[in-house]
């Protein structure tokens, strides 16, 4: 880790920490705690606006502070028993493979880590719940952070912990929008009280400006802010920033996808992965290295080393918009021999040497016409059709996401995530195409996929998860369902109209029984 942030240091700026000082309940004569003040712009705020009984920590003693009451000692040496009204605050961020040695071994020391996190852990975590520790019955949490621990696994001790010993009264979600210098994440402030009630509802702020930093007045007023009442967070369940109504469709959505086979106490999932397998796309390197327009002249050899690839830019739903040709080949010779069987190849690729040599090469010597990674390569020969998607899509403001169907022979790169039928798997492919175009996955997915701001990611993994509602073949209904969808998209691939897209979301309702 750079010296920089061995701390995991990421600078609040004013606007903001002048808007969470504004959160406060408290009179301007209570406690309150910054555990990792940095230089210490909360502290200005918090003088700024009138509270004077101020504690703050800081274990980066470089950092110019002109409080003199700051500590230059870690917040997690602080005894329990320090009680504070406030604890306000940006946590620092740092994932256990970072950590410097000294504060892994005070982690490893730690009574409250060890009692509640591990390493697979993040620094985060515990000073969420020691800041807690620390406050008094009432008492107010206003932290800055990113939301992925929100739902992760690793994180399920803390959440629990939370809705154990308190509830969220409002939490400000600011997606991607630029909080943090050089910081590409999905930020969320949060207001927690400690205490041993309930509430039933969360007030979740949605940030709806398309671009830049809110102005002060627009944070005052919420006006940059989409206001929604969400159900309070539950133990021993992922936190997800949606209202009633979505998550009581998506609990159907699940319904409708829940083994036979599961239990009373614990459903299991049909997954897409169970019928489907999936694998990320070939790496060349060097695309424009091996992205070819002008194949007129091109010999036999050079015809038969082209393969047909679609790249993520290609895709829409269903169907693509354009082809491009690449230069794949994987026979070992000499430069003197690939010059004189790939004579027109060779001279294409020229202008292109000295960044083909700086290609990341696995640690093997790779000749420069050759791809440096031709990942899933006996997966993509398959001689079948498949569905592409693009490995990540940004979803500020649309709502669906690109599975692409691809016929037998054409390729992705690393840009695309291919999807392929098992053999076992009686549904068609078309069917499947239909399925993961449906907005009932678009939404599980924006809430239960891997997402990172307004990026939601299509590795092997995330596909795998998607819920999958697989047709009962011992039901008419249910198999004439599957054909008259599967039907529908092949008309819609052979015409692009949309009443085929109509007719597949009617009978998907059908199929929902909704």
């Amino acid at each position: 880790m750079s010296e920089k942030n061995k701390y995991g240091q990421y600078f609040t700026i004013g606007l903001i920490a002048d808007f969470m000082v504004s959160l406060i309940s408290h009179q301007k004569d209570c406690r309150v705690l910054e555990p990792s003040c940095g230089k210490g712009v909360f502290l200005d705020y918090l003088a700024e606006h009138g509270y004077t009984d101020l504690s703050a920590y800081e274990i980066d003693g470089t950092l110019d502070v002109k409080h003199t009451f700051v500590k230059n000692v870690s917040f997690l040496s602080v005894p329990l028993d320090e009680k504070f009204d406030v604890v306000i605050g940006n946590p620092p961020y740092i994932r256990w493979k970072n950590l410097e040695p000294e504060l892994r071994s005070e982690l490893e020391r730690n009574e409250l880590w060890n009692k509640y996190f591990n390493s697979l852990c993040d620094y985060l975590f515990i000073f969420i719940l020691k800041s807690i520790e620390h406050l008094s019955d009432g008492g107010e949490l206003i932290f800055i952070c990113t939301e992925y621990w929100m739902n992760t696994t690793h994180s399920a001790t803390l959440r629990n912990y939370m809705c154990q010993n308190g509830y969220f009264t409002e939490i400000y979600h600011f997606k991607e929008t630029p909080l943090f210098e050089k910081v590409t994440a999905s930020f969320v402030i949060f207001k927690y009280i400690k205490s041993k009630t309930t509430k039933d509802s969360i007030k979740l702020y949605r940030y709806n400006k398309e671009k830049g930093l809110p102005s002060r007045e627009e944070l005052s007023e919420r006006s940059c802010f989409e206001i929604l009442a969400i159900p309070h967070f539950q133990e021993n369940s992922r936190w997800v920033l949606a209202t009633k109504n979505t998550q009581e469709k998506l609990a159907r959505f699940e319904e409708n996808c829940i083994k036979p086979s599961s239990n009373l106490f614990e459903s299991e999932l049909y997954r897409i992965g169970d019928f489907c397998d999936i694998g990320n796309g070939m790496v060349s390197g060097l695309d424009a290295a091996f992205q070819i327009k002008d194949t007129a002249l091109l010999n036999t050899d050079e015809n038969s080393a082209l393969i047909s690839v679609f790249k993520a830019k290609d895709l829409c739903p269903y169907k693509n918009k354009t082809m491009t040709k690449y230069i794949f080949i994987q026979e070992d010779m000499t430069n003197a021999v690939f010059k004189a069987k790939y004579p027109h190849f060779e001279e294409h690729f020229r202008p292109y040497l000295e960044k083909l040599s700086n290609r990341y090469n696995y640690n093997r010597e790779i000749p420069y016409w050759k791809f440096v990674f031709p990942r899933n390569q006996k997966l993509f020969e398959r001689k079948e059709d498949r569905i592409f998607i693009p490995c990540k899509e940004r979803i500020s403001h649309k709502h669906f996401f690109r599975f692409c169907f691809a016929p037998q022979g054409v390729y992705p790169t690393q840009d695309v995530t291919a999807i392929f039928k098992k053999s076992k798997t009686k549904e068609s492919l078309e069917y499947i195409l239909a399925y993961l175009n449906n907005e009932r996955v678009f939404e599980w997915l924006c809430l239960n996929g891997i997402v990172k701001g307004a990026i939601v990611e299509f590795s092997e993994f995330p596909i795998a998860s998607i819920p999958f509602r697989p047709i009962n073949w011992n039901s008419e209904s249910e198999v004439d369902l599957h054909d008259k969808i599967t039907n529908e998209v092949k008309q819609y691939l052979a015409t692009s109209s949309n009443r085929n897209i109509e007719t597949i979301n009617a009978l998907f309702n059908v199929m929902f029984n909704e």
